[in-house]
């Protein structure tokens, strides 16, 4: 079924054309899934879309609402297009959704204390905290921030960055429904979390990991609430883009792990996360933020 996106939002004739269910108003007679998406990656149009096609395999409707802080200023985005299609989360606090995701974020880097939407993100957990039953999907940055400030635990610097496509070993839960025993991840990451910190707090779970890449994604015991460490949203061309966007910058970069054919970046890229992609935000529709499920 299709997704609903902005009215008068600027691509969706680029998705419509990909053959990507999508739509900009919500058709009579239908209720959708609402669902609050804070986007805090740079390009913030290319990973709409990559939310919109993935959100948009479901049976059921999805209505996204994209999601900005008041006050920012944005580098890698038009100022005047996050104002139109974007609303502030201080205006939304009194609203209800049926699932709420957060992205990953260029700030990695930096310890959480200094970025500098920081005290934001702690209104946003403090409004998470109150609506326990809302399935939550956290994401690369937003995972390790949400893990910070939820429990305390660190993110910590790798001496080479996490980079390419990693096969998860999965636990049979509801989210993994058709991925189990093994699916392909994304990758794209200076920090990890440690399993042995993770194991040390009793409320959450590592449900899916990879001896590679350490973990994938760890769940909140009592709750849908799932903090994703990679990209499964990515489109095929996310990670070729970061590797030779990091080679013009002189940055240092590697090969990206299991992700163009015979290690050749002028060959083809290998998409080996697509089916398990669709079916990964399929499973979060319609088996938490549909049926409630919160095992």
């Amino acid at each position: 079924m299709p997704v609903i996106v902005a009215k008068d939002w600027p691509y969706i004739g680029q998705l419509q054309e990909e053959k990507i269910n999508i739509m900009d108003s919500v058709p009579r007679g239908i209720k959708p899934l609402r669902i609050a998406l804070l986007n805090l990656m740079p390009m913030k149009e290319y990973a709409e879309m990559d939310f919109y096609r993935m959100l948009s395999q479901s049976s059921l409707y999805a209505q996204v609402t994209l999601v900005k802080f008041v006050g920012q200023r944005y580098k890698n985005a038009p100022q005047e297009y996050v104002e139109a299609f974007y609303t502030n989360f201080q205006d939304l606090r009194s609203q209800e959704f049926d699932g709420f995701i957060i992205t990953g974020a260029p700030v990695e880097q930096m310890p959480f204390e200094e970025v500098r939407y920081w005290d934001q993100m702690k209104e946003v957990y403090a409004w998470c905290e109150e609506r326990p039953e809302m399935p939550k999907l956290h994401i690369c940055w937003g995972c390790q921030a949400a893990l910070y400030a939820q429990f305390g635990i660190h993110k910590h610097m790798v001496p080479q960055k996490v980079f390419g496509i990693f096969e998860q070993m999965a636990k049979p839960i509801p989210l993994f429904y058709g991925l189990t025993p093994n699916f392909a991840m994304p990758q794209s990451r200076h920090t990890e979390m440690v399993i042995e910190e993770l194991a040390r707090e009793d409320r959450i779970e590592i449900v899916a990991s990879s001896p590679l890449s350490g973990p994938g994604v760890i769940k909140r015991k009592d709750r849908a609430e799932f903090y994703i460490t990679g990209h499964m949203e990515y489109s095929p061309m996310r990670i070729d883009f970061e590797y030779h966007r990091d080679l013009e910058k002189n940055l240092p970069i590697h090969l990206p792990y299991n992700y163009y054919e015979d290690d050749d970046p002028e060959g083809q890229i290998i998409y080996s996360w697509r089916e398990p992609a669709m079916r990964f935000f399929t499973n979060w529709l319609e088996r938490y933020v549909y049926k409630g499920d919160h095992i």
